[in-house]
């Protein structure tokens, strides 16, 4: 089965990633040949969600209990598809390893940001081949166009999702609230890409 491997990057791989991970499969988990993973840049392996963390993760209806943070490597970006950082920092860091991933690698806002300006059908059209990776790359392509189109973003912060580490609860809600909507936004985008051709109905 042909497979489109997705990831998401944050620091400790505790906080921000894997809820970003765990919205991720939510939202496509019945599309299987979505494989949705994460990693830290300075991830201690088998670190487990803090407790507001996974308090967060509840309130949005997904389980944070099996989740083991991952240390970033070359070999992890090399293998994935599609990277989601979580900040500009955690973006740089992952197209540092491997160059070639620039055109596919984003902030998770600044996909969102940068896809919101796109309708279902422009991305149905990009959508066009059969196979599915090419979709995907072909879509890709187009919300990285994006950025010449609508431009630098004024508060550059804007496209980081906040890292609520050792934080407030209310630390933990605004960043919540920040990622939420990327993921969706992402989400919305990566079906269609996915399954261009709407369902008749009748």
């Amino acid at each position: 089965m042909e497979q489109v491997r997705l990831l998401t990057v944050c620091t400790g791989n505790i906080c921000r990633s894997p809820l970003a991970e765990l919205m991720l499969s939510a939202g496509l988990g019945d599309i299987p040949e979505f494989v949705v993973a994460s990693a830290g840049t300075m991830a201690r392996d088998g670190d487990v969600m803090p407790e507001q963390a996974q308090a967060l993760a509840v309130g949005f209806g997904v389980d944070p209990t099996t989740h083991k943070a991952r240390y970033l490597t070359e070999r992890i970006v090399s293998e994935s598809d599609v990277v989601f950082a979580m900040s500009r920092e955690h973006r740089s860091a992952v197209v540092s390893l491997v160059p070639s991933k620039l055109q596919k690698t984003f902030t998770i806002r600044e996909f969102a940001r940068l896809s919101s300006t796109l309708s279902d059908e422009r991305i149905r059209e990009a959508a066009a081949s059969d196979a599915l990776n090419e979709r995907i790359s072909a879509v890709l392509r187009l919300v990285f166009a994006q950025k010449g189109v609508a431009g630098p973003v004024g508060d550059p912060g804007l496209d980081d999702v906040v890292d609520p580490y050792r934080r407030s609860d209310e630390t933990y809600e605004r960043s919540g609230a920040q990622l939420a909507p990327a993921a969706f936004e992402v989400v919305r985008v990566l079906r269609l890409a996915a399954r261009p051709v709407p369902a008749t109905t009748g």
